[in-house]
């Protein structure tokens, strides 16, 4: 075999494993492999197969990094709409209880159960409808801001 072959090979290799993992770093060594049996196509020297295909691999990686796909995403699961379909659904609040300082809570029903529902910081405790903005266990974070709106 060839060194040409065995670089491809190993390329081929690496973007199998790739779809196994989903992460995309082993497609840019399998890049950097590709690059490297490129060199060898080119009469390059096994030294200078080997640099490219470092480089190569490396720049890639390098730049999958920066990229939004190389970011591991830390949005918080309470608050995003994508993993609770609850959060930006409306809901109707009858009357508020007032717990202490800064907090009110009420019991209401949501989805068929009875949920506990708590005033966001800064919201006014009226009776009305309101969106519910975060979920923490069984309890729903909610705040009246374009509540109306939503409901329509």
């Amino acid at each position: 075999m060839t060194d040409w072959m065995i670089w491809f090979a190993v390329a081929c290799v690496l973007v199998v494993l790739e779809m196994a993992t989903g992460t995309f770093y082993l497609l840019m060594i399998g890049i950097g492999t590709a690059a490297g049996g490129l060199a060898a196509l080119g009469g390059m020297g096994v030294p200078e197969q080997c640099l490219i295909a470092a480089a190569v691999a490396a720049l890639g990686t390098f730049a999958l990094r920066r990229s939004k796909f190389g970011r591991p995403d830390h949005t918080d699961a309470a608050r995003d709409p994508n993993v609770n379909l609850d959060i930006g659904q409306v809901l109707e609040v009858a009357e508020w209880r007032h717990v202490n300082a800064d907090s009110y809570t009420a019991r209401v029903m949501y989805r068929g159960a009875l949920w506990d529902v708590e005033l966001a910081q800064g919201e006014a405790a009226v009776p009305g409808k309101f969106i519910i903005r975060e979920v923490q266990g069984s309890r729903l974070i909610v705040n009246n801001s374009d509540a109306t709106a939503h409901a329509q």
